[in-house]
Protein backbone atom coordinates (compact mmCIF):
# COMPACT_ATOMS: atom_id res chain seq x y z
CA UNK A 1 0.00 0.00 0.00
CA UNK A 2 1.20 3.76 -0.88
CA UNK A 3 -0.68 5.26 1.97
CA UNK A 4 0.81 7.53 3.58
CA UNK A 5 -0.35 9.92 6.66
CA UNK A 6 -0.68 13.47 5.42
CA UNK A 7 0.50 16.73 7.18
CA UNK A 8 -1.34 19.73 7.46
CA UNK A 9 0.65 21.30 5.25
CA UNK A 10 -0.62 18.67 2.48
CA UNK A 11 -3.92 19.53 2.94
CA UNK A 12 -5.52 19.94 -0.44
CA UNK A 13 -9.29 19.53 -1.05
CA UNK A 14 -10.76 18.11 -4.25
CA UNK A 15 -13.91 16.88 -5.94
CA UNK A 16 -14.27 13.49 -7.93
CA UNK A 17 -16.04 13.46 -10.80
CA UNK A 18 -17.91 9.93 -11.69
CA UNK A 19 -19.10 9.84 -15.34
CA UNK A 20 -21.94 7.74 -17.04
CA UNK A 21 -20.70 5.19 -19.46
CA UNK A 22 -22.56 2.40 -18.97
CA UNK A 23 -21.40 -0.87 -17.45
CA UNK A 24 -17.79 0.99 -18.18
CA UNK A 25 -18.46 2.79 -15.66
CA UNK A 26 -16.96 -0.07 -13.08
CA UNK A 27 -14.07 1.16 -14.28
CA UNK A 28 -14.51 3.69 -11.12
CA UNK A 29 -13.96 1.09 -9.17
CA UNK A 30 -10.46 0.91 -9.66
CA UNK A 31 -10.35 4.51 -9.82
CA UNK A 32 -11.30 4.58 -6.26
CA UNK A 33 -8.60 1.80 -5.09
CA UNK A 34 -5.60 3.77 -6.71
CA UNK A 35 -7.16 6.92 -4.96
CA UNK A 36 -7.81 5.22 -1.84
CA UNK A 37 -4.17 3.99 -1.80
CA UNK A 38 -2.21 7.12 -2.45
CA UNK A 39 -4.37 8.43 0.84
CA UNK A 40 -6.45 11.01 -1.76
CA UNK A 41 -9.93 11.33 0.04
CA UNK A 42 -11.99 13.86 -1.87
CA UNK A 43 -14.09 16.52 0.11
CA UNK A 44 -17.40 15.76 -2.45
CA UNK A 45 -18.05 12.96 -5.25
CA UNK A 46 -20.13 14.24 -8.00
CA UNK A 47 -21.72 11.06 -10.03
CA UNK A 48 -23.65 11.04 -13.03
CA UNK A 49 -25.41 7.44 -14.40
CA UNK A 50 -23.24 4.71 -13.26
CA UNK A 51 -20.55 7.48 -11.72
CA UNK A 52 -23.76 8.46 -9.00
CA UNK A 53 -24.78 4.84 -7.74
CA UNK A 54 -21.06 4.13 -7.57
CA UNK A 55 -20.65 7.42 -5.73
CA UNK A 56 -23.46 7.13 -3.55
CA UNK A 57 -22.25 3.26 -2.22
CA UNK A 58 -19.12 5.01 -1.49
CA UNK A 59 -20.35 7.97 0.15
CA UNK A 60 -22.70 5.54 2.54
CA UNK A 61 -19.48 3.69 3.62
CA UNK A 62 -19.17 1.18 1.38
CA UNK A 63 -15.35 -0.09 1.23
CA UNK A 64 -13.47 -0.65 -2.27
CA UNK A 65 -13.34 -4.24 -1.58
CA UNK A 66 -16.99 -4.38 -0.82
CA UNK A 67 -17.83 -2.73 -4.27
CA UNK A 68 -15.46 -4.93 -6.11
CA UNK A 69 -17.50 -7.89 -4.90
CA UNK A 70 -20.81 -6.70 -5.65
CA UNK A 71 -19.44 -5.64 -8.99
CA UNK A 72 -17.92 -8.75 -9.80
CA UNK A 73 -21.38 -10.50 -8.67
CA UNK A 74 -23.37 -8.33 -11.25
CA UNK A 75 -25.73 -10.26 -13.77
CA UNK A 76 -27.17 -9.00 -16.80
CA UNK A 77 -30.91 -9.80 -15.17
CA UNK A 78 -29.51 -7.67 -12.23
CA UNK A 79 -30.11 -4.61 -14.19
CA UNK A 80 -31.61 -5.74 -17.15
CA UNK A 81 -35.14 -7.11 -17.47
CA UNK A 82 -37.70 -6.59 -20.35
CA UNK A 83 -40.91 -4.26 -19.49
CA UNK A 84 -43.09 -6.80 -21.17
CA UNK A 85 -46.15 -6.06 -19.96
CA UNK A 86 -46.21 -2.71 -20.29
CA UNK A 87 -44.58 -3.29 -23.70
CA UNK A 88 -47.38 -5.45 -24.39
CA UNK A 89 -50.31 -3.58 -22.75
CA UNK A 90 -48.76 0.42 -23.97
CA UNK A 91 -46.75 -0.63 -27.07
CA UNK A 92 -44.48 2.28 -28.24
CA UNK A 93 -46.41 4.36 -25.82
CA UNK A 94 -44.41 2.19 -22.87
CA UNK A 95 -41.92 4.49 -20.81
CA UNK A 96 -39.04 2.17 -21.59
CA UNK A 97 -37.76 -1.32 -22.93
CA UNK A 98 -36.78 -2.30 -19.48
CA UNK A 99 -38.40 -2.29 -15.46
CA UNK A 100 -37.09 -0.07 -13.56
CA UNK A 101 -37.39 -2.85 -10.35
CA UNK A 102 -33.52 -4.62 -10.72
CA UNK A 103 -32.19 -1.23 -10.89
CA UNK A 104 -33.85 0.04 -7.73
CA UNK A 105 -33.17 -3.09 -5.54
CA UNK A 106 -28.86 -2.75 -6.61
CA UNK A 107 -29.46 1.13 -5.71
CA UNK A 108 -31.55 0.38 -2.25
CA UNK A 109 -28.67 -2.12 -1.57
CA UNK A 110 -26.38 0.77 -1.34
CA UNK A 111 -28.21 3.43 -0.01
CA UNK A 112 -31.27 2.31 1.61
CA UNK A 113 -33.87 4.81 2.33
CA UNK A 114 -31.26 7.65 3.36
CA UNK A 115 -31.54 11.09 2.13
CA UNK A 116 -28.46 13.31 1.31
CA UNK A 117 -28.22 14.92 4.94
CA UNK A 118 -27.57 11.64 5.89
CA UNK A 119 -24.74 10.25 4.06
CA UNK A 120 -21.41 9.64 5.88
CA UNK A 121 -19.86 11.36 2.74
CA UNK A 122 -20.41 14.21 0.85
CA UNK A 123 -22.55 13.45 -2.78
CA UNK A 124 -23.58 15.15 -5.63
CA UNK A 125 -26.20 13.34 -8.06
CA UNK A 126 -26.87 14.98 -11.61
CA UNK A 127 -29.90 14.36 -13.17
CA UNK A 128 -32.19 16.00 -15.66
CA UNK A 129 -35.98 17.13 -15.69
CA UNK A 130 -37.61 15.66 -19.04
CA UNK A 131 -39.78 18.05 -19.14
CA UNK A 132 -38.28 21.37 -18.87
CA UNK A 133 -34.06 20.18 -19.65
CA UNK A 134 -33.77 22.04 -16.35
CA UNK A 135 -30.24 20.05 -14.93
CA UNK A 136 -30.67 18.94 -11.49
CA UNK A 137 -27.61 18.71 -8.76
CA UNK A 138 -29.52 16.13 -6.11
CA UNK A 139 -27.20 17.21 -2.74
CA UNK A 140 -26.97 20.78 -3.17
CA UNK A 141 -28.45 23.26 -0.38
CA UNK A 142 -32.03 22.77 -0.52
CA UNK A 143 -32.07 19.97 -2.62
CA UNK A 144 -30.76 17.84 -0.22
CA UNK A 145 -33.83 16.57 1.56
CA UNK A 146 -34.95 13.62 -0.86
CA UNK A 147 -33.91 9.82 -0.89
CA UNK A 148 -30.35 9.34 -2.36
CA UNK A 149 -32.17 6.29 -4.23
CA UNK A 150 -34.63 8.48 -5.58
CA UNK A 151 -31.98 10.43 -7.11
CA UNK A 152 -29.89 8.26 -8.37
CA UNK A 153 -32.33 5.98 -10.00
CA UNK A 154 -33.20 9.21 -12.07
CA UNK A 155 -29.18 9.81 -12.93
CA UNK A 156 -29.28 6.33 -14.37
CA UNK A 157 -32.41 6.18 -16.39
CA UNK A 158 -31.53 6.36 -19.59
CA UNK A 159 -34.23 7.57 -22.08
CA UNK A 160 -36.25 4.49 -23.68
CA UNK A 161 -34.40 2.06 -21.78
CA UNK A 162 -35.39 3.17 -18.24
CA UNK A 163 -38.31 4.70 -16.86
CA UNK A 164 -37.76 8.99 -15.62
CA UNK A 165 -37.89 9.06 -11.80
CA UNK A 166 -40.26 11.17 -9.89
CA UNK A 167 -38.83 13.26 -7.82
CA UNK A 168 -40.61 16.66 -6.27
CA UNK A 169 -42.64 16.96 -9.29
CA UNK A 170 -39.63 16.22 -11.87
CA UNK A 171 -39.49 13.86 -14.00
CA UNK A 172 -36.00 13.10 -14.33
CA UNK A 173 -33.71 11.23 -16.32
CA UNK A 174 -30.03 10.25 -16.89
CA UNK A 175 -28.23 13.50 -16.01
CA UNK A 176 -25.67 12.61 -18.65
CA UNK A 177 -27.98 14.46 -21.29
CA UNK A 178 -26.69 17.38 -20.33
CA UNK A 179 -23.31 16.70 -18.73
CA UNK A 180 -21.69 13.47 -18.80
CA UNK A 181 -18.89 14.44 -16.77
CA UNK A 182 -19.94 17.65 -14.52
CA UNK A 183 -16.69 19.07 -13.94
CA UNK A 184 -17.78 22.88 -13.39
CA UNK A 185 -20.31 22.42 -11.28
CA UNK A 186 -17.48 20.23 -9.11
CA UNK A 187 -15.09 23.41 -9.24
CA UNK A 188 -17.62 25.57 -7.19
CA UNK A 189 -17.96 23.57 -4.04
CA UNK A 190 -15.35 25.41 -2.49
CA UNK A 191 -12.48 22.69 -3.46
CA UNK A 192 -8.86 23.11 -4.46
CA UNK A 193 -9.28 21.16 -7.61
CA UNK A 194 -10.99 18.22 -9.33
CA UNK A 195 -10.16 14.93 -10.46
CA UNK A 196 -12.50 13.67 -13.11
CA UNK A 197 -12.79 10.26 -14.54
CA UNK A 198 -14.42 9.94 -17.92
CA UNK A 199 -15.62 6.95 -19.30
CA UNK A 200 -17.98 8.09 -21.85
CA UNK A 201 -16.13 10.01 -23.81
CA UNK A 202 -14.30 8.91 -26.58
CA UNK A 203 -12.50 10.30 -30.34
CA UNK A 204 -11.51 6.61 -31.08
CA UNK A 205 -12.02 5.58 -34.63
CA UNK A 206 -14.45 3.01 -35.67
CA UNK A 207 -15.28 0.99 -38.35
CA UNK A 208 -18.71 -0.84 -39.60
CA UNK A 209 -20.76 0.41 -36.39
CA UNK A 210 -24.04 0.67 -38.64
CA UNK A 211 -23.97 -3.27 -39.32
CA UNK A 212 -23.76 -3.84 -35.55
CA UNK A 213 -27.46 -3.63 -34.69
CA UNK A 214 -29.71 -0.84 -32.11
CA UNK A 215 -27.08 -0.93 -29.12
CA UNK A 216 -23.94 -0.37 -31.06
CA UNK A 217 -25.01 2.64 -32.83
CA UNK A 218 -26.76 4.04 -29.89
CA UNK A 219 -23.57 3.58 -27.63
CA UNK A 220 -21.34 5.25 -30.61
CA UNK A 221 -23.92 8.44 -30.77
CA UNK A 222 -23.40 8.94 -27.20
CA UNK A 223 -19.71 8.53 -27.50
CA UNK A 224 -19.46 11.70 -29.96
CA UNK A 225 -22.19 13.56 -28.19
CA UNK A 226 -19.73 13.01 -24.59
CA UNK A 227 -16.68 13.12 -26.46
CA UNK A 228 -18.09 17.21 -28.28
CA UNK A 229 -19.39 18.29 -24.86
CA UNK A 230 -16.35 17.56 -23.26
CA UNK A 231 -14.08 19.37 -25.71
CA UNK A 232 -16.77 22.48 -25.49
CA UNK A 233 -16.79 22.57 -22.07
CA UNK A 234 -13.10 22.00 -21.25
CA UNK A 235 -11.54 24.14 -24.25
CA UNK A 236 -11.37 26.95 -21.80
CA UNK A 237 -10.88 25.90 -18.58
CA UNK A 238 -9.01 28.03 -16.51
CA UNK A 239 -9.96 27.18 -12.66
CA UNK A 240 -9.46 25.46 -10.50
CA UNK A 241 -7.06 22.51 -11.40
CA UNK A 242 -8.09 19.45 -13.53
CA UNK A 243 -7.06 16.27 -13.40
CA UNK A 244 -8.59 14.10 -16.44
CA UNK A 245 -8.57 10.76 -15.93
CA UNK A 246 -9.83 8.42 -18.79
CA UNK A 247 -9.73 4.80 -18.58
CA UNK A 248 -8.91 2.86 -21.78
CA UNK A 249 -12.39 1.19 -22.16
CA UNK A 250 -13.40 2.02 -25.47
CA UNK A 251 -13.58 -1.19 -26.45
CA UNK A 252 -15.83 -2.08 -24.11
CA UNK A 253 -19.45 -2.54 -25.41
CA UNK A 254 -21.56 -0.31 -23.01
CA UNK A 255 -23.74 -2.96 -21.77
CA UNK A 256 -21.30 -5.83 -21.12
CA UNK A 257 -21.08 -7.96 -18.22
CA UNK A 258 -18.32 -10.01 -19.16
CA UNK A 259 -15.44 -7.36 -18.97
CA UNK A 260 -16.16 -6.36 -15.22
CA UNK A 261 -12.35 -7.43 -13.66
CA UNK A 262 -10.95 -5.79 -16.74
CA UNK A 263 -12.56 -2.56 -16.40
CA UNK A 264 -11.58 -2.10 -12.76
CA UNK A 265 -8.06 -2.58 -13.29
CA UNK A 266 -7.86 -0.53 -16.07
CA UNK A 267 -9.44 2.33 -13.78
CA UNK A 268 -7.18 1.44 -11.32
CA UNK A 269 -4.21 1.71 -14.11
CA UNK A 270 -5.13 4.87 -15.44
CA UNK A 271 -5.71 6.65 -12.30
CA UNK A 272 -2.67 5.58 -10.84
CA UNK A 273 -1.00 6.58 -13.70
CA UNK A 274 -2.26 10.17 -14.24
CA UNK A 275 -1.33 10.51 -10.17
CA UNK A 276 2.55 9.55 -11.50
CA UNK A 277 2.28 11.75 -13.99
CA UNK A 278 0.49 14.69 -12.96
CA UNK A 279 -0.25 14.14 -8.86
CA UNK A 280 2.63 17.05 -8.00
CA UNK A 281 1.49 19.26 -10.59
CA UNK A 282 -1.81 19.42 -10.33
CA UNK A 283 -1.99 20.52 -6.54
CA UNK A 284 0.38 23.19 -7.33
CA UNK A 285 -1.27 24.69 -10.11
CA UNK A 286 -3.73 27.38 -9.69
CA UNK A 287 -5.37 26.33 -13.17
CA UNK A 288 -5.43 24.12 -16.16
CA UNK A 289 -6.12 20.70 -17.25
CA UNK A 290 -4.04 18.05 -16.37
CA UNK A 291 -1.43 15.76 -16.83
CA UNK A 292 -0.15 17.32 -20.05
CA UNK A 293 2.59 16.58 -22.36
CA UNK A 294 4.61 17.46 -25.22
CA UNK A 295 3.28 16.96 -29.08
CA UNK A 296 4.46 17.01 -31.83
CA UNK A 297 2.07 17.55 -35.27
CA UNK A 298 2.53 16.67 -38.63
CA UNK A 299 0.55 16.89 -41.93
CA UNK A 300 0.85 14.35 -44.71
CA UNK A 301 1.05 16.84 -47.74
CA UNK A 302 0.26 14.01 -50.21
CA UNK A 303 -3.33 13.11 -48.41
CA UNK A 304 -3.90 16.79 -47.63
CA UNK A 305 -6.58 18.37 -49.97
CA UNK A 306 -6.67 22.01 -48.39
CA UNK A 307 -10.50 22.19 -46.81
CA UNK A 308 -8.87 24.00 -44.04
CA UNK A 309 -10.81 22.32 -41.57
CA UNK A 310 -7.90 22.06 -39.02
CA UNK A 311 -7.46 26.08 -39.71
CA UNK A 312 -10.88 26.33 -38.50
CA UNK A 313 -10.99 23.83 -35.67
CA UNK A 314 -7.76 24.10 -34.08
CA UNK A 315 -6.69 26.78 -31.83
CA UNK A 316 -5.96 30.07 -33.53
CA UNK A 317 -2.95 30.34 -35.11
CA UNK A 318 -1.84 26.50 -35.53
CA UNK A 319 -1.96 25.64 -38.61
CA UNK A 320 -2.65 27.85 -41.64
CA UNK A 321 -2.26 27.12 -45.27
CA UNK A 322 -0.23 27.87 -47.62
CA UNK A 323 0.08 28.96 -51.08
CA UNK A 324 0.06 25.37 -52.46
CA UNK A 325 -3.20 25.29 -50.63
CA UNK A 326 -1.79 22.31 -48.09
CA UNK A 327 -2.22 22.90 -44.33
CA UNK A 328 1.14 23.72 -42.38
CA UNK A 329 1.54 22.36 -38.59
CA UNK A 330 3.46 24.13 -36.00
CA UNK A 331 7.28 23.97 -36.31
CA UNK A 332 8.01 22.99 -32.80
CA UNK A 333 6.09 20.63 -30.46
CA UNK A 334 3.10 21.74 -28.56
CA UNK A 335 1.86 20.97 -24.85
CA UNK A 336 -1.33 19.29 -24.71
CA UNK A 337 -3.98 18.73 -22.48
CA UNK A 338 -6.30 15.05 -22.58
CA UNK A 339 -8.94 17.28 -24.25
CA UNK A 340 -6.23 19.58 -26.82
CA UNK A 341 -6.36 17.77 -30.05
CA UNK A 342 -10.27 16.86 -31.13
CA UNK A 343 -9.70 19.11 -34.56
CA UNK A 344 -7.18 15.82 -35.79
CA UNK A 345 -10.52 13.55 -36.58
CA UNK A 346 -12.26 16.27 -38.36
CA UNK A 347 -9.21 15.65 -41.11
CA UNK A 348 -11.60 14.16 -43.83
CA UNK A 349 -8.52 12.74 -45.21
CA UNK A 350 -6.59 11.67 -42.19
CA UNK A 351 -3.54 13.95 -42.95
CA UNK A 352 -2.56 14.99 -39.84
CA UNK A 353 -0.38 12.92 -37.41
CA UNK A 354 0.24 13.94 -33.77
CA UNK A 355 2.99 11.86 -31.77
CA UNK A 356 4.36 12.30 -28.09
CA UNK A 357 7.91 14.47 -28.75
CA UNK A 358 10.49 14.66 -26.12
CA UNK A 359 10.57 17.34 -23.19
CA UNK A 360 13.55 20.26 -23.85
CA UNK A 361 16.47 19.54 -22.36
CA UNK A 362 16.53 21.14 -18.62
CA UNK A 363 12.84 21.19 -18.75
CA UNK A 364 10.78 20.25 -15.58
CA UNK A 365 8.70 17.20 -15.59
CA UNK A 366 5.38 17.05 -14.32
CA UNK A 367 5.09 13.49 -12.79
CA UNK A 368 3.46 13.06 -9.47
CA UNK A 369 5.34 11.78 -5.92
CA UNK A 370 3.73 8.47 -5.05
CA UNK A 371 5.25 9.44 -1.07
CA UNK A 372 3.53 12.31 -0.63
CA UNK A 373 -0.57 12.04 -0.56
CA UNK A 374 -2.89 15.15 0.21
CA UNK A 375 -5.05 15.33 3.27
CA UNK A 376 -8.98 14.85 3.26
CA UNK A 377 -11.61 17.66 3.65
Amino acid sequence: MRARQATATQRWKFALVLGGGGMKGLAHVGALRALEERGWVPDVVVGTSIGALLGAAWANGFTIAELAEVALGLERSDVFTVARREIATRLIRAPAIYRGTPVEELVRGFVGGLTFLELERRLIVASVDLNSGMQLYWGLPGLDRVGVADAVLGSCALPGFFPPREIEGHWCVDGALADNLPVALAGTLGVDGVVAVDVGASSVLRSETQTEGFAAIFARATEIVFQQLLEVRLARWDAPPLLLVQPRVEHVPMFSFEHTRELMDEGYRAMDAALDQAGDAVRAAAAGVFPRRLIQLGVDRGRCVGCGQCVVRAPPGLFRMDPEGKAVGPAGPVEWSPVDGGFIRHCPTYAITARPAPPAAGAPTSGGSRGTAPASA
